[in-house]
Formats: structure tokens, sequence, C-alpha cells
């Protein structure tokens, strides 16, 4: 099936996305654990969610499960991973080279079934040339624009300091990917060649802080 055939994608909000992709994430531990069917109510209790808001997020996207058994764990979890795009690994480069970027290039969530860090990025000298903890290359950021096509690359992260983010995401929309995941505290973009989305940590540190000063 080909990206522009997958039913619904261009149809979901980015709350519904972000529900299904925690189902996905469910799933996926049910298969692990060789869970062969599961019903939405219960994936609701095990996972914490909304049997009902599963039942209508995935009868938005067509027919699922089977009346009187639920949902094939396996099937869904295939199914769901080709409406998401997450049915194939796709290259991640990483600009910024410090603790968090190599923690973020060396992380499990950003290695596995659907994606992969090629590379690392900086300017630092003392670091350009060697490797992360689990061996991913850092390469010079001059050699960014080639690198991010000979790996194919469609997704890079930002993570240097503030002052460095813009030109950080002006570099990578330059380069050719198609999606900036910024994790530098200030926002970036908008480009038209590429989406962003800025995590701001120091934010959601701060938001916490309010709701914990709010409740006493």
């Amino acid at each position: 099936m080909t990206p522009a055939a997958r039913p619904g994608r261009e149809h979901l909000s980015e709350a519904a996305v972000l529900r299904l992709s925690l189902l996905l994430r469910s799933l996926a531990r049910l298969e692990e654990d060789g869970t062969d069917t599961v019903s939405s109510q219960a994936l609701a209790q095990r996972f914490g969610m909304n049997a009902a808001q599963i039942r209508k997020d995935l009868a938005n996207l067509g027919e699922f499960g089977v009346r009187g058994l639920g949902y094939r764990v396996a099937d869904l979890r295939a199914r769901l991973a080709s409406i998401l795009g997450l049915d194939r690994t796709r290259v991640v480069v990483v600009v910024g080279a410090g603790h968090l970027g190599q923690a973020l290039a060396d992380s499990g969530s950003f290695n596995g079934a659907s994606f992969r860090v090629a590379a690392l990025f900086d300017v630092d000298e003392r670091v350009v040339g060697g490797r992360s903890r689990t061996g991913v290359p850092i390469l010079h950021a001059g050699t960014l624009p080639s690198s991010v096509a000979s790996f194919g690359a469609e997704i890079g992260v930002i993570a240097v300091p503030a002052e460095s983010a813009a030109a950080a995401a002006a570099d990578l929309a330059a380069a050719g990917v198609k999606g900036i995941l910024n994790f530098a505290p200030a926002s970036v973009g908008p480009f038209a060649s590429a989406t962003v989305k800025n995590v701001d940590l120091t934010l959601c540190l701060e938001s916490l802080a309010v709701r914990l000063s709010a409740a006493g």
C-alpha cells in the first residue's frame, strides 16, 4: 500500500495521532506478552485509556475488530502502523553532540523499527570524529547537507543551545529533511519544506511547577 492510499491519515487531528500512537505502543506490549486478541475495555483498563474513545478513533479509520472477540492484536498493530506511517524505518540525524544530543541518539526510542539515528553533528572539534556510547558517529556540522542526502535522512533533531537553534533548524530544512524535532529552549520555524515540532523541556517543567504550586 502506498502512503497516499493509507486511509484517513491526512484527516487525523494532533490529538488523535497522539492517542493512536499510545494505542500502537500498548498493542506492541500485548504482542510481546503473547496476547492474541483484546477488547477495547481490556485495553482501557490495562493502559489507562478510554474504551469509548478507542472504539471511536478506530471506527474513524475503517473496520477493525470482530464482534464478540475483540481486536486481533498483531493485525491491528500492523494496520495502525501502516496508517500512521510507522511501518518503515525513517532515518534521523541529530544536530548537537552534547549530553542531550548523545542521549537522544543512543535512546532506544530513537532507534527501533520505525526510526534509526544515522549521525550526530557538531562544530566542536573535540567531539567531531568520535562516536556516542552506542557507536553513532559524530560528524562536522559543515557536512550536514551532503550527509542528509547520503543517509536519506527524513527527520532532524535539534539539541543545541537556544542561540544556535534557529541556524540549526534552517540548515536542516535547507539540507532537505521533511521533519524537525526541536529540543532547544527556543521555538524555530516555520518552514515551507519541513514540519516542525518544538519541545521545550523547560516550559514543561515550569508548567508542572505551576500545577504543583496550585495543588498546595
